[in-house]
């Protein structure tokens, strides 16, 4: 019988995206990296957008990305599932179709065999349901399992959806619920329930794939998708000079049990580095602090963020209800004030 992963070690602070380096720590590093500076480099690091896009044609560019990461779940086929999932959404993100992923593994040596095949085999079978092709890899003796993809997805440079164009007035929509990261904490330490987690296992293998195709139908401006930094911490991400973007906080839709997990303060650490870093970011205006942790939690395979022109908010949602994962209108797009993010 196939070995579970062994999460003693590599769990219980930071499996998945909780094991993303803090947001602030890694602008800080990136500062020391000469910038490179080509015309037809459309996105690169210094853009803090999902992945890097570089334009080959007049009608064609390539998207970059890379994303791999510790379990957060023992089964380790359903941790390449979510892993692979994981990594190919920052080619919808970016407004991209997948075209060829390459592995990242890192595997202890002694380690079980069937359990490497069985995480190589859940990343494949995303990358093939992605309609990709999954053609090699590289892969390491480390003590502690880590999987992931290298993932390159084309676009037309006209098309790419950068994380930033959203425009005064756009609606943004969400399209998976919220409380992945603190529901799987909490289960690995037996903490929440076999319903909630199952709800987090579905979320987190659920490709975005099908929301991004029928969002290619609306007038969408900016997108990008929610992971380690959380929901805040990526909408953030989508804000200019120019605009505030204003959460509404009952509106958004989450795992029921996190609510508890998070009154309970049965939180992740990845949470509070989100918090450390956006204190002088985001406002709050009657949210209770429950609901904050669940908009700080970071996400692993979480949902996109849509910044789409009001006319088209209704349409787009209506037809998102569609998919077995609900949507919601999250936020809106507004005049400047004094804070990135309002959450009210």
């Amino acid at each position: 019988m196939m070995n579970e992963i062994n999460l003693k070690n590599t769990f219980a602070a930071c499996g998945g995206c909780v094991a993303k380096l803090p947001q602030g720590m890694l602008k800080d590093a990136l500062k020391a990296i000469p910038a490179f500076y080509d015309e037809n480099l459309l996105v690169g690091f210094d853009a803090s957008d999902d992945g890097a896009v570089y334009k080959i044609s007049d009608d064609t560019a390539l998207i970059q990305t890379l994303d791999f990461f510790p379990p957060m779940v023992n089964d380790p086929y359903l941790f390449g599932k979510i892993a692979a999932a994981n990594a190919l959404s920052d080619v919808y993100a970016m407004g991209g179709r997948v075209v060829l992923a390459l592995n990242v593994v890192c595997f202890p040596e002694e380690g079980d065999p069937e359990t490497l095949a069985a995480i190589l085999r859940g990343g494949a079978e995303k990358v093939a349901e992605a309609g990709g092709v999954l053609c090699g890899g590289h892969s390491i003796d480390d003590a502690g399992i880590k999987y992931g993809l290298s993932v390159a997805g084309v676009a037309r440079p006209d098309k790419i959806l950068y994380n930033n164009r959203c425009r005064v007035g756009d609606k943004i929509i969400l399209t998976k619920p919220l409380g992945t990261g603190m529901v799987a904490a909490a289960h690995g330490a037996g903490e929440a329930s076999e319903d909630s987690y199952g709800r987090a296992l579905k979320i987190m293998q659920t490709l975005n794939k099908y929301a991004f195709e029928i969002a290619q139908k609306y007038d969408v401006h900016a997108c990008t998708d929610v992971t380690g930094f959380g929901f805040l911490g990526h909408l953030n991400e989508m804000v200019s000079d120019g605009w505030t973007i204003v959460a509404d906080s009952a509106k958004i839709l989450y795992i029921p049990e996190a609510m508890r997990l998070a009154k309970e303060f049965l939180i992740t650490k990845g949470g509070q580095a989100n918090r450390d870093y956006l204190c002088d970011k985001v406002s709050f205006t009657g949210v209770p602090e429950p609901m904050r942790e669940i908009l700080f939690d970071p996400q692993t395979s979480g949902g996109l963020l849509l910044a789409v022109t009001p006319g088209d908010a209704a349409g787009l949602l209506a037809e998102l209800g569609e998919l077995e994962l609900k949507s919601c209108i999250a936020a809106e797009v507004r005049e400047r004030t004094n804070v990135n993010v309002a959450v009210v």
